[in-house]
């Protein structure tokens, strides 16, 4: 072989490693969750009947047929590059798309469950699009404030505050985020959780500060349920709760240690004993926003670490309780909560 002929596959090997490398680093896996918990899309939908549709991460659209509301709204997916190294806005061709997919055109409220972007850039632009009051912390009202949102349609709340969509009474509980594994992110996203002015994209994804994480109680005459946006807690919060279902945050838990997962557990599903657990937040961040969710990217790990454990820990969980049902939702298609 010819030193020129050498060079050349040398050159070769070193390109194809690159891609190779590349290709694991930017794929997104399976996602970390039992695929037999998959509930199938409603094909009828009963009047007066509970819905809830899901477009991935905590973005959840809740209705009885006379009243719709929305938690975070979030459709925008930026890249892992971009989220980490450049800045971030929403994407209006997205929220078009989701907005599209999840039949809304009109909301009461948008509800981020707390601050960060990958629950309430889009909020604002949401509740534009869909005449609905946003509620959330000082950060979220920042976060509007900086869309140029209409003042009058924005509520900060307070823990303990209740409102009244309709039939939907929801009262808000100050709980906390879980902890990221790294003591830099801890700093930037969790101990740096205000936002002091009105934050206008694009931006840093980490300008989205926590602001609050808010643990939703929902009552409606149907039954009730909570919503978990975040794997945290607050030692016996929802103690005396009586719930039918729970809507489960589960990103991070994975990064976490065992001993905080059990306690994660038990304050919350072993808090209030739901027949129905429903994860979420168990996606990626930054995959496509249609077709099949995917678990997040592999070069995402130091944010999404341990899913095998996340996928263990849940899995033992659901074969400790037989008397619970453990559920997870279809992209953007409704599923009967409640009839």
């Amino acid at each position: 072989m010819t030193q020129h002929k050498r060079l050349m596959s040398i050159a070769l090997a070193i390109l194809l490693s690159i891609a190779a490398a590349w290709a694991y680093l930017f794929g997104y896996p399976a996602p970390a969750i039992n695929p037999a918990w998959a509930v199938a899309p409603a094909t009828e939908i009963p009047a007066g009947a509970v819905t809830v549709r899901y477009s991935g991460t905590a973005t959840l659209l809740f209705s009885d047929g006379e009243t719709a509301w929305m938690t975070d709204g979030w459709f925008t997916r930026p890249g892992p590059l971009q989220t980490v190294l450049g800045k971030i806005e929403p994407d209006l061709d997205a929220i078009s798309f989701g907005l599209e997919q999840m039949n809304v055109d009109t909301l009461a409220a948008v509800i981020p469950l707390h601050s960060h972007y990958d629950h309430a850039m889009d909020t604002p632009e949401v509740a534009l699009r869909t005449g609905a009051l946003v509620m959330g912390s000082e950060a979220t009202a920042n976060i509007a404030r900086g869309w140029n949102f209409p003042e009058e349609r924005i509520r900060v709340m307070s823990d303990g505050d209740v409102v009244q969509f309709g039939a939907f009474t929801v009262t808000f509980m100050e709980s906390k985020h879980f902890q990221f594994p790294d003591p830099e992110m801890v700093e930037t996203m969790l101990t740096q959780y205000q936002i002091a002015e009105p934050l206008v994209p694009p931006v840093s994804a980490f300008d989205y500060k926590l602001g609050k994480a808010w643990v939703l109680l929902v009552q409606h005459p149907k039954a009730s349920f909570l919503v978990i946006g975040s794997a945290g807690f607050v030692p016996g919060q929802l103690e005396g709760l009586d719930v039918d279902a729970i809507f489960l945050g589960t990103g991070g838990i994975g990064s976490q240690t065992a001993a905080y997962r059990e306690q994660y557990w038990t304050e919350t599903v072993g808090r209030v004993a739901p027949e129905r657990i429903i994860p979420i937040h168990w996606d990626a961040l930054t995959g496509p926003l249609d077709g099949p969710m995917t678990g997040e990217v592999r070069i995402g790990s130091f944010l999404s670490a341990g899913s095998a454990d996340a996928r263990i820990f849940l899995d033992d969980k659901a074969a400790a309780s037989p008397q619970a049902t453990f559920l997870t939702l279809p992209r953007f298609a409704p599923v009967v909560l409640f009839p």
